[in-house]
């Protein structure tokens, strides 16, 4: 099984690494990683696969 998961990052506080770092510790593994965007804003974003 697969799943789609976009990381956002803006600030420290303003990201959702937590909920990627939850999945990961419940067997998720990362199956591929692309980033995302044009460069024009402040946050990164990026597209992860994880895989079950």
């Amino acid at each position: 099984m697969q799943k789609a998961f976009i990381v956002y990052f803006w600030t420290e506080k303003r990201n959702n690494l937590d909920e990627l770092n939850q999945l990961l510790s419940e067997g998720w593994k990362v199956h591929s990683q692309k980033p995302m965007g044009t460069g024009e804003s402040a946050g990164a974003y990026s597209l992860v696969i994880l895989e079950k």
